[in-house]
């Protein structure tokens, strides 16, 4: 027992070291924890090499611009041997510091150093000047210099211990920009010089690019490129456009020519995959058809300019199918001619608006008298635009190489049918233009109609809705051109209505031409009338011709495409009749009763019931103002004439569906009676219409209450209870 004893207490002494050992070691982790761990390094914001780039770049323009102080502020302080001297040693020990720097793989470092070489060149020409070379003219000495420098540095730039660096070679570049320039300017050349000197160093610049090796060199040529010869080609174009003479606009074609030739040899001998060959190409081509174009404007009259334009541009065709040429420079110039074929058609949209839209003026002058030729019968209200001879030139030129040009399966039935429109325009501009009689400028449109809708009816279905919208367009400005003349108004509206008619037979674009055809007979209609001498309330019954053909066209079978525009058509031309009748009492109730008589004829019709509406409200309107022309002023006669029709829907409605309510079946007619009578009988003081209406009422309520009907029980009721308050009411009271 005490061995045991023993080694349990042991056993206990152990067991509480370890759980004091355990605790602080519990305390301790708490404590570490809790301490904030140090904080990251900070992330540098900007890389070494870029803070050394910087203080190199900020290291040469400060010493750059110390020279510049020292050599235009400080210089007049020594002699011409210090000055010299300080020059030479500065800009010598600058120049070949690069060597020295390059050989320990300091490369931007002697970047640097060489930036400042080249500037201290520069400063080195600007104090030979004004020292050694005051009296010479500063235009040519800047040129001499410019050019000196741009060898200098290119020299410096292509040894082989400085061919490493970067900066040489493009600075001489930029550098060669200005002597051709400048040496120009400075022998008072004229502008054809300038143009020229500007697009040689251009063309230079160009073939630099081209040819460059590194790509420095390239970017710096091809910037330059476009930036010299965005100067020299619009001072070509202005040369060209302000040219007086053939001499002077031969030179100007031929410094357009060159430009081109430099922007065709540039997308040529470039590299197939560069993005902007094409672009050059369409620049070339744009820029050959403008200086050929303002040759043969020199020789040729104004009319003619822009056609002799449109043939260079499609000659630029011939192009595309050279298969030696790069397939960029092919679609360049297939672009280009079909830029100058759009500007042509733009130059000749003002005459065909005036020939289409130009007789709409003859709507406020109808009938005042034939037009001496085509001509005066499109301008009756806008001018005819000058020198535009050649327009039906333009149009017939591009529409040849639409149907002609355009092979590809996707685009050839769209290009024939620009060449449809395109020809079409042609043929009704022609007759303004030649300025040939009235009568047969109206013809040329009716045939161009004609034509249109018989290729509505045979052309493939592609065709088709081009046609049909060129011959609604002829149309109507040959019906507009018909209305200078009361007998070409007659003759011209039959010969519409005959033609969009007979296309309307059995084709595809009945759903169009037969709405144009009852269009123009609701015309014909009118123009009959005024033409008979007749009030405008007397022809609406002549214009009613129109809705009941309407009615009877719509009422074919298998005809579902033309039923509704036909439809509408109608209810036009019935709205047409009803306000020329306005104005004529008696004659506006027959032309509402007869609109009425239409309206129920098309009710009859499987899904037109709702037309049965129309025709009962168009009955009562009619009964309406036949009453108000025959000064009828009793309520009742204007009120029964609704209440009847009214019941007898309802009396048809309850027999299809006896569950529906009285309510929606009777009360409209017999509130349309009952309402306004009571009111009138309020203040009636004789005693026949409240007997009337009250026996009604009496006889309205015993048919609700023998049919267990609530409506006519309510209301025939009330208004029973109502007529006989007023009438037990004193005689004071009334």
């Amino acid at each position: 027992m005490r061995l045991l004893d023993a080694e349990l207490w042991q056993l206990e002494a152990r067991r509480t070291q370890l759980l004091a050992r355990r605790a602080w070691l519990v305390a301790t982790l708490n404590r570490t924890r809790q301490q904030p761990s140090p904080a990251a390094p900070p992330r540098p914001e900007t890389a070494a090499p870029h803070v050394q780039n910087v203080l190199l770049v900020l290291g040469g323009v400060l010493l750059t611009l110390a020279a510049a102080v020292f050599t235009l502020v400080s210089w007049g302080h020594m002699g011409i041997t210090g000055r010299a001297l300080v020059l030479g040693v500065i800009t010598s020990a600058t120049l070949a510091a690069p060597v020295v720097l390059l050989k320990r793989g300091l490369r931007s470092t002697a970047e640097s150093v060489a930036g400042l070489g080249l500037a201290l060149t520069v400063l080195d020409a600007y104090a030979l000047h004004a020292a050694a070379l005051a009296g010479t003219d500063g235009t040519g000495y800047a040129a001499a210099a410019s050019a000196a420098l741009a060898a200098v540095w290119s020299a410096y730039g292509l040894l082989p211990a400085t061919a490493a660096l970067r900066l040489p070679v493009p600075c001489a570049l930029a550098a060669a920009q200005f002597p051709l320039l400048l040496w120009a300017l400075a022998a008072d050349a004229g502008p054809y010089l300038i143009t020229a000197a500007l697009l040689v160093t251009a063309g230079l610049d160009a073939a630099v690019a081209l040819r460059g090796t590194t790509g420095s060199v390239r970017i710096t040529a091809m910037v330059a490129a476009y930036c010299v010869g965005g100067w020299g080609v619009p001072a070509a174009g202005w040369l060209s456009l302000a040219a007086d003479g053939p001499g002077e606009a031969a030179r100007a074609g031929a410094l357009l020519l060159f430009a081109a030739a430099i922007a065709l040899g540039a997308a040529w001998l470039g590299s197939p995959g560069e993005k902007h060959a094409l672009g050059l190409t369409i620049a070339s081509g744009l820029l050959a058809v403008g200086a050929l174009g303002g040759v043969a404007r020199s020789w040729l009259p104004e009319t003619w300019a822009v056609p002799a334009c449109l043939v260079f541009g499609i000659a630029l065709l011939a192009a595309v199918r050279a298969r030696r040429l790069p397939d960029s420079v092919r679609a360049g110039f297939a672009w280009a001619s079909g830029v100058v074929q759009a500007l042509a058609l733009v130059w000749a949209l003002p005459v065909v608006t005036v020939a289409v839209l130009g007789p709409a003026g003859w709507l406020g002058r109808a009938w005042s008298g034939a037009p001496a030729d085509a001509r005066a019968a499109v301008t009756v209200e806008v001018p005819w635009p000058p020198d535009q001879a050649g327009a039906p030139v333009v149009l017939v030129a591009v529409a040849v190489v639409l149907a002609l040009a355009v092979r590809a399966e996707t685009w050839r039935v769209r290009a024939r049918i620009g060449a449809l429109g395109l020809v079409s325009a042609m043929v009704l501009v022609l007759p303004a233009v030649l300025g040939i009689p009235y009568v047969a400028g109206m013809s040329v449109a009716g045939v161009v109609t004609a034509v249109a809708l018989y290729l509505c009816r045979t052309a493939v279905a592609a065709v088709q809705p081009a046609a049909l919208v060129l011959a609604l367009v002829t149309s109507v400005s040959l019906a507009l051109t018909s209305l200078a003349s009361q007998t070409a108004t007659l003759v011209t509206l039959p010969a519409l209505i005959a033609m969009f008619a007979a296309a309307s037979w059995r084709a595809r674009p009945a759903a169009v031409t037969a709405p144009a055809a009852l269009v123009y007979a609701a015309a014909l209609a009118a123009a009959t009338g005024a033409a008979a001498d007749w009030p405008p309330a007397r022809t609406a019954l002549l214009v009613l011709v129109v809705p009941t053909a309407a009615a009877l066209l719509a009422a074919r079978p298998g005809e579902s495409r033309t039923t509704v525009p036909v439809e509408t058509v109608g209810a036009a031309t019935g709205l047409l009749a009803v306000g020329l009748a306005v104005t004529d009492p008696p004659l506006l109730a027959l032309v509402l009763a007869l609109c009425g008589v239409i309206s129920a004829g098309t009710a009859l019709r499987p899904g037109r019931r709702s037309a049965g509406y129309a025709a009962a409200a168009l009955f009562v309107l009619a009964a309406w103002v036949r009453l108000a022309a025959w000064e009828v002023g009793a309520t009742e006669a204007y009120t029964l004439p609704v209440t009847v029709p009214a019941l007898l829907v309802g009396v048809l409605r309850r027999r299809r569906d006896p569950r529906s309510s009285s309510w929606t079946a009777y009360a409209p007619g017999l509130a349309a009676t009952f309402v306004p009578s009571l009111v009138a009988a309020w203040g009636d003081p004789h005693w026949t219409r409240p007997l009337l209406l009250g026996t009604a009422a009496l006889l309205v309520t015993l048919l609700g209450a023998r049919h267990h009907l609530q409506a006519p029980l309510v209301l025939g009721g009330s208004v029973l209870a109502l007529v006989t308050l007023h009438e037990l009411a004193p005689t004071s009271c009334r």
